[in-house]
């Protein structure tokens, strides 16, 4: 849950900042949540897929 957090906010920082005209820390920050939600994203569906293998062969 912490990678999606910091995602979250790093991309409330991209969007105040690219409202207050900082594009260049936007668009650092939108990229850097950009990377944490695909980590995210990743170790979520490797726990998934852990889940099944594991449940499956239990029974």
């Amino acid at each position: 849950m912490t990678l999606l957090k910091w995602a979250l906010i790093c991309f409330v920082v991209s969007l105040v900042a690219g409202a207050l005209g900082f594009t260049g820390i936007a668009s650092g920050a939108s990229s850097l949540a950009r990377i944490l939600f695909g980590l995210f994203l990743l170790v979520a569906i490797v726990i998934v897929v852990i889940a099944f293998a594991v449940g499956q062969a239990v029974f």
